[in-house]
């Protein structure tokens, strides 16, 4: 496992530490340009195409769109402890999001004769790309879902990549019926991302694409940006521990791997200030591997040799500020009190108190959207909710006592700036046969 004493770093070395893998994808763009043209062009056989290519899988035209039987087929298929824990997920994530509501108009008079608003409205079309490959995720269906039947979106389209035999995984389909989504694509990577931008014979176009995505994915939407809108920027998995000396190290190391699984280009650091916690912690490590699947074992090591390790701080104060730079997209606070603590964390997707709030609580069930910004965006960048599946629009009502009020400050203004136009709009209204 690497390890950072941050303050010996060099400028180099720190750049290093603080790059995610997909920082990286812009040797992809070239790839993704290829295939937004295709689907561009070519529609459905495009799609086609790449689907054999890069999943291995051959479909028909008609085997594209996945039939509303099969998605209820799958629902009814699923034992019934899986249905219950998905029913309770689904239970806590719509609570939750439903709490984000707006108003949907408000209006207020902000001085005489003159109301101000918003009026708020879900997106007419969202594409939903639920990723596939390296696990099964019924959890990102009910993550992005949820909050899309939450905000009203009219019509939700959902794009995931279809496995062996081109079949879609049966908790996956499930996770949709009981969310109420039936329109689902088999189809997955840039050209999935494509198919949103453009649209196909079968694939409709759509306002925005949301869900996280491998590289190739995120490389798709890079070069797609301004043709639809992408979203927050969801990619490879990330997490920051935040340990102090009182911390288990035990438990340190188990929730250290929960995000190191996902694959080969995910993040996962341990920061703290306690030498001996990163030696009992790294020591607990080698342990735990032992338990893991070789797969998911070859994942986790792969990410404590690249873009993961234990990094050495002066103190809890350096721990803070190292975290704020690095914004990743999962935190654990696990110290002595990490609500003291709390106020001064400023840049994280999520944060999560205590060591009874493991990163797989909300990755599954707790309630808070699991798809959250990553490669430090979450400096700017908000966890999804249904405020992405919203926008606003300004209202304005004045009366005639009002705009009597402000007549002469906005011609001012316009004349200020330059706008003979703007100015004369207000200057003449009213008068008749004004020159």
């Amino acid at each position: 496992m690497k390890r950072y004493r941050l303050s010996q770093l060099n400028e180099d070395e720190y750049r290093g530490l603080m790059q995610r893998s997909e920082a990286d994808i812009s040797m992809h763009v070239p790839l993704a340009r290829e295939v937004a043209e295709a689907v561009q062009s070519r529609g459905d056989e495009a799609l086609l195409y790449y689907t054999k290519l890069f999943d291995g899988v051959e479909l028909s035209p008609e085997e594209l769109k996945v039939d509303e039987e099969e998605i209820e087929k799958a629902w009814k298929g699923l034992d019934q402890k899986t249905r219950e824990t998905l029913e309770y997920a689904a239970g806590n994530i719509r609570k939750f999001h439903r709490e984000q509501l707006p108003r949907e108009i408000w209006m207020k008079e902000i001085d005489r004769g003159i109301m101000v608003g918003e009026k708020v409205t879900p997106i007419s079309s969202v594409s939903l790309y639920v990723p596939h490959g390296k696990g099964n995720f019924p959890s990102v269906m009910l993550m992005l879902g949820i909050p899309a039947m939450v905000a009203g979106v009219p019509r939700i389209v959902v794009c995931t990549p279809p496995g062996e035999g081109g079949g879609i995984e049966e908790a996956t389909l499930g996770a949709a019926w009981l969310v109420g989504i039936k329109e689902i694509y088999r189809v997955g990577g840039m050209q999935a991302v494509a198919a949103a931008a453009y649209g196909t014979e079968t694939v409709p176009r759509c306002k925005k694409v949301l869900g996280p995505g491998s590289a190739y994915v995120n490389a798709a939407r890079r070069l797609l940006y301004g043709v639809l809108d992408v979203g927050l920027p969801a990619g490879p998995s990330e997490a920051v521990i935040l340990a102090d000396e009182e911390a288990d190290p035990r438990t340190v190391a188990l929730d250290l791997m929960i995000e190191a699984e996902h694959g080969p280009d995910s993040s996962a650091l341990l920061v703290t200030h306690s030498p001996e916690l990163a030696e009992k912690v790294e020591a607990e490590v080698v342990t735990l591997l032992e338990g893991l699947s070789p797969e998911r074992r070859r994942f986790v090591e792969a990410v404590f040799d690249r873009y993961g390790g234990i990094v050495l701080t002066e103190s809890l104060e350096d721990s803070v500020d190292f975290v704020n730079e690095y914004a990743p997209e999962h935190m654990e606070l696990l110290t002595a009190e990490p609500f003291a603590l709390l106020p001064r964390i400023q840049n994280a997707g999520e944060i999560l108190l205590g060591p009874h709030t493991p990163i797989t609580l909300c990755n599954f069930l707790m309630g808070p959207n699991a798809i959250l910004p990553t490669g430090g965006f979450a400096a700017t960048y908000s966890g999804l909710s249904v405020h992405d599946f919203l926008k606003r629009s300004s209202l304005g009502y004045v009366t005639a006592e009002g705009f009597d009020r402000v007549r002469e400050a906005s011609s001012h203004f316009a004349r200020l700036e330059g706008f003979d136009a703007h100015a004369r709009a207000v200057e003449e209204r009213g008068k008749k046969g004004g020159s």
